[in-house]
This record gives C-alpha cells, structure tokens and sequence, in this order.
C-alpha cells in the first residue's frame, strides 16, 4: 500500500509539472497574431466569422491546447483511435505550432473576456 501511495504522489508531481510553467501571454497573443487566428475566430477570439467557428476568447487553456494537438494528431494521419481533430483548415494552422506555442496561445485566449460561462 505504502508504494502505490508513493507511485500515485510521483505520478500527481509529474502531472502537475508541466502546468506549473508560467505561460507567456505576449508570446501567445504573437502567435495568435502570426497564425492569422482573427481571420476565422475573429479579432477578440468571440466574434468568429462563421457562427459554427467556436468561440475561443475566455475557454479553458486546458481544453485549447488539447484541441491543438489533436488536430495537429488528426493533420499527421494518426489512428482515430488517438483522440485526434480531423480538420484540413485547422490542421494546417495547428502543425505550425510548437508545445511553447501551444501553451502560450492557449493561455492568451484563456485571458480573454469572453461570454462563456459556467451554468448552475
């Protein structure tokens, strides 16, 4: 029991590493920039040219990074069963992207004003 309760501790500090890193929201907002987000999503990230464009501005940093990747595993041809996006446009724009960049752009848009919110 004592060495489960030290794997599960190993496995949390593992975890949570990785989000310990402080995110650079002016690198983001570069890499926003760079990629030409706004030309889909909009300048603000919630007013998206197509109403079927999500809304970005304000999601969770967590969930957008997790939906870069996958499609940037969707755009590499991995099986489905890899949690991918499959997205042509969105693929193109994800492989740019680099873990930095994603996490940096993630945590930009995560700072954003935005109309979502949690219902009670």
């Amino acid at each position: 029991m004592k060495h489960l309760s030290i794997a599960l501790a190993g496995v949390a500090l593992i975890a949570t590493a990785g989000l310990s890193q402080a995110a650079d929201l002016a690198a983001g907002k570069a890499v926003w920039e760079k990629v030409n987000c706004a030309s889909c999503h909009g300048a603000d990230g919630k007013t998206a040219v197509d109403p079927a464009y999500p809304i970005l501005a304000g999601q969770h940093a967590d969930f957008l990074a997790h939906a870069l990747k996958a499609y940037q595993r969707g755009a590499a041809g991995v099986a489905p069963t890899a949690n991918v996006r499959k997205n042509a446009i969105m693929g193109a724009f994800a492989t740019q992207l680099s873990a930095t960049d994603i996490a940096n752009v993630s945590a930009w848009l995560a700072s954003q004003p935005g109309p979502l919110a949690v219902r009670k």
